[in-house]
């Protein structure tokens, strides 16, 4: 078995998870975190390092950096070590090492995360206070849709169809696909944005500002952070509280867990039963 290089293993790695049809997200995710490990190792080696010379002590020390060093939360440690895991599955599988220095690891103990949910009046008070009307329209897409941020704002106008009264959403996580019918309340707010709010503009998205044709997630979140601290709210809402909250509002009106799971694209019914527990704790 010849000796390779880390950083040469490391592309291999992401060019696998490339042709294996994974998210962009993941490749995006998984690249930043093994690019961070090559710079320490190659740091602390003073040089190129090879694979087969990396120590388990080395990973370790790598992570107890984050944690002391950057303060990482135990989430974002854990995130990486399961980079570093899945890397060295794939570097056994082809050969490349014998011996997965990672195993030894284990994951930090992370606190259990509190999920945040809007209700329907706190729903109110944000579109109310929101003044740009296209972001306005996507906050209210997303409260009633529980889609994923990048899911809506990849829609096209062929994606969106008002007459069926569906949205088919092509680009979910995983590269699933999916339809999922437009709520009532919502089907009005969307003729009024494609009829009188969309910009003139060439762009294929339904989603679109006449400036760039296309709206970035940063730039919903940055104007929900300045809504909400203009409402006063302590509560911290993102694009995906929006989704937790949809979620939320279908387990209280008692629709079924499965249907629940098929409308929010998760893969897996554990996923979603999170919100199941969320509510009953919230209910005592």
């Amino acid at each position: 078995m010849s000796k390779k290089m880390f950083r040469d293993c490391m592309k291999e790695y992401i060019a696998g998870l490339m042709a294996r049809n994974a998210s962009p997200e993941t490749i995006s995710g998984y690249s930043k975190d093994l690019e961070m490990v090559n710079r320490f190792l190659e740091q602390r080696y003073n040089g190129f390092v090879m694979l087969e010379d990396i120590q388990t002590q080395d990973l370790e020390d790598y992570l107890t950096m984050l944690r002391v060093k950057r303060n990482y939360q135990p989430a974002s440690v854990n995130r990486h070590l399961n980079t570093l895991r899945s890397f060295y599955k794939y570097a056994i599988k082809k050969g490349w090492t014998k011996e997965n220095v990672v195993a030894p690891i284990d994951q930090l103990k992370a606190p259990k995360k509190e999920r945040t949910f809007i209700d329907e009046k706190e729903y109110q008070q944000l579109v109310h206070a929101i003044e740009h009307p296209t972001i306005k329209t996507i906050i209210q897409f997303l409260f009633f849709t529980g889609l994923r941020i990048t899911e809506c704002l990849s829609l096209t106008l062929e994606d969106v169809d008002l007459e069926e009264e569906t949205i088919f959403v092509q680009n979910g996580k995983g590269n699933k696909q999916r339809k999922i019918p437009i709520s009532p309340k919502l089907l009005p707010v969307l003729i009024d944005y494609k009829e009188n709010i969309r910009p003139d503009t060439e762009s294929n998205f339904f989603f679109a500002l006449a400036k760039t044709g296309k709206v970035s997630d940063v730039y919903v979140n940055r104007i929900l952070h300045e809504t909400t601290k203009k409402l006063g709210w302590k509560k911290k809402v993102t694009c995906h509280v929006l989704r937790h909250s949809f979620a939320s509002n279908l387990v209280k009106n008692n629709v079924h867990i499965v249907h629940i799971q098929k409308l929010l694209g998760h893969a897996d019914l554990k996923t979603t039963s999170v919100y199941v527990h969320a509510n009953q704790e919230y209910k005592c």
